[in-house]
């Protein structure tokens, strides 16, 4: 009898490569999850950071009206949560538009040669969640 060229594998090995392929799906299977959810965070700081934009926006264009109509600007007060002059009520209705659900208020203190003009600006991006603000103080001459 003529011994066989290819020994035959142990009993104690077989299944070993099956054993191997499960822990390579399993190590990439947590490495695609570890990628979904940094994705997720990553839309979730953009979303955030869209918000931000649209609120510095919007305090810079209302700062840009009051400056050019500098004899009124004492007209452009909001009370947070409530109502708006009627100088101001365009701005804010564009402003809510923009950032769904926000707070604005808009408080102008006369000074001696000024106008001291702040504007805040508060949302929340879901429910529940923290409230973030966008505060601008600026000063305008009369």
């Amino acid at each position: 009898m003529k011994p066989s060229m290819h020994p035959r594998p142990s009993r104690r090995q077989g299944g070993i490569a099956l054993l191997e392929a499960m822990l390579a799906i399993v190590i990439l299977g947590i490495g695609l999850l570890g990628t979904i959810g940094l994705q997720a965070r990553a839309y979730s700081a953009l979303s955030d950071a869209s918000l931000r934009a649209e609120a510095t926006l919007a305090g810079e264009k209302l700062l840009g009206v009051m400056n050019a109509d500098s004899n009124n600007v004492l007209n452009y007060g909001v009370i947070e949560g409530g109502a708006a002059t009627a100088a101001a009520q365009p701005w804010v209705n564009e402003t809510q538009a923009a950032i769904p659900g926000a707070i604005i208020a808009v408080t102008v203190t006369p000074q001696q040669l000024r106008v001291q003009v702040d504007i805040s600006i508060k949302w929340k991006r879901k429910a529940g969640g923290v409230t973030n603000q966008h505060l601008v103080t600026s000063y305008i001459a009369i």
